[in-house]
C-alpha cells in the first residue's frame, strides 16, 4: 500500500538549492544595503551637525544683531538649547530627523520641514526630469555608437559627447535662454508652475531648459560607459558562444551584451544623482528657481545653520537611496555583481 504523505511532512520537503541559494543571496545584499545606509547616515548627519559648532554661529547673530549684550547673547542660546552638550544636542536633533523634524530656522523660527517640502517639489522636478533625459540620451547614444563602432556615426557621437562634457550648467543654461527664451520665445524664461496649478504641459514647459541644462553631463558620460562596456560584452567568450550556438543577434544583444554591458553605465549613473543637486544650486538662480538650491544658498549668506543642515539631510537621505537602488538594479540585471556584497 502506498503511504499518502501528511501536509506536514509536504512543507517539510526541501526547497531546491538553487532557490535557496537565490534567497540567500537577496537576504545578504539586503542586509548589505540596510548597514551601508545606516552607516552611511550616521556618519554624514554626525559631520552634518558638527558644522554648527565649527562655524561658529548662532541664531543671536540673525535675532539680536551686533548690539546685543553677552547676557542677552546667552538668553538666547539657552532658550534654542545650545548651552547642553554637544552629544546631547545631537541626539535630539537626530531624534527630530527620525520623525520627520528638522529643527526651526533661525532666520525666522519657521520649521525647517515645512520651508523644504514647500521647495522639495521645485527640486526633484527638475533634477528628475534632468536624470530621465540622461538616462534616454546616454544609453541611447551609447547603445548607437557600440552598435557601428569606428563609424562615422560612433565618432560623432563620441565627439558630441565631450563637447557637451567640458560645457559648465551655467553657461548651457545662459545660452539655452538667450535662443529658446528671449530670441525664439519657445519656453520661458525663468519660473515654475505646480502640476496642480497649471497642468502636466505647463509644469513642464518650464523645466525643459533648467533640466537640459543641467543634464549635458549626465548624457555624456552615460554614453561613454556604455558605448565602452557594450563593446567590451560583446568581445566575451559568452557571446561567441552564443553566436556559435546559433541564438539570434537580438536575443545575444538583449540577453547577454546589454545585461552585462551596462553593468559601468549604472555604476556613473549613481554618482550623478548628487551632481545634480549639486548643479541645481546654479541652475536655479539662472531660471529663477526657489527650489533647494537656492533656499541652501540664501540660508547659508544669512548664517542660517538648521536650514543648511536640514537640506543636507535632504541631500544624504535621497543620495543613498537613489545609490541603493541602482546597486539593485544592477545586481538584477548582471547577478554576478553580487558576489562582492
Amino acid at each position: 500500500m502506498t503511504a499518502i504523505a501528511s501536509p506536514a511532512a509536504a512543507s517539510a520537503v526541501p526547497r531546491p538549492p538553487r532557490l535557496n541559494a537565490h534567497v540567500g543571496t537577496l537576504a545578504r545584499i539586503v542586509a548589505h544595503t540596510v548597514i551601508v545606509f545606516a552607516t552611511v547616515f550616521l556618519f554624514a548627519t554626525f559631520i552634518t551637525f558638527a558644522l554648527q559648532g565649527l562655524s561658529g554661529l548662532s541664531p543671536a547673530h540673525l535675532q539680536l544683531g551686533e548690539s546685543a549684550t553677552p547676557e542677552q547673547v546667552a538668553a538666547l542660546e539657552h532658550e534654542w538649547g545650545l548651552d547642553r552638550p554637544f552629544l546631547v544636542q545631537y541626539i535630539d536633533w537626530f531624534a527630530g530627523i527620525l520623525h520627520g523634524d528638522l529643527g526651526n530656522s533661525w532666520y525666522n523660527g519657521a520649521s525647517v520641514t515645512d520651508l523644504l517640502a514647500s521647495r522639495a517639489g521645485i527640486s526633484l522636478s527638475v533634477a528628475g526630469l534632468a536624470l530621465l533625459i540622461g538616462i534616454v540620451l546616454g544609453f541611447g547614444l551609447g547603445v548607437l555608437a557600440a552598435a557601428y563602432p569606428t563609424s562615422l556615426l560612433d565618432r560623432s557621437i563620441t565627439g558630441f559627447t565631450t563637447v557637451i562634457s567640458v560645457m559648465p550648467s551655467f553657461v548651457v543654461g545662459i545660452a539655452l535662454v538667450a535662443v529658446f527664451a528671449v530670441s525664439l520665445g519657445w519656453f520661458p524664461s525663468a519660473g515654475y508652475v505646480p502640476i496642480e496649478r497649471g497642468g502636466v504641459g505647463l509644469w513642464l514647459w518650464h523645466l525643459w531648459l533648467p533640466a537640459i541644462a543641467l543634464s549635458f553631463d549626465t548624457v555624456a558620460d552615460l554614453a561613454r560607459q556604455m558605448r565602452v562596456g557594450l563593446i567590451q560584452a560583446g568581445r566575451e567568450n559568452y557571446v561567441t558562444g552564443a553566436q556559435m550556438r546559433g541564438l539570434g543577434s537580438r536575443r545575444i544583444f538583449f540577453g547577454h551584451v546589454l545585461r552585462n554591458g551596462s553593468g559601468p553605465a549604472l555604476t556613473v549613473l549613481g554618482m550623478k544623482f548628487p551632481a545634480l543637486l549639486g548643479g541645481a544650486v546654479v541652475t536655479e538662480a539662472i531660471f529663477g528657481l526657489a527650489g533647494f538650491g537656492k533656499f541652501a544658498a540664501d540660508s547659508a549668506s544669512r548664517g542660517d545653520v538648521p536650514s543648511v543642515q536640514g537640506v543636507l539631510v535632504v541631500a544624504i537621505v535621497l543620495v543613498v537611496v537613489f545609490n541603493l537602488i541602482v546597486n539593485l538594479l544592477l545586481v538584477r540585471l548582471n547577478p554576478a555583481s553580487a558576489r562582492g556584497v
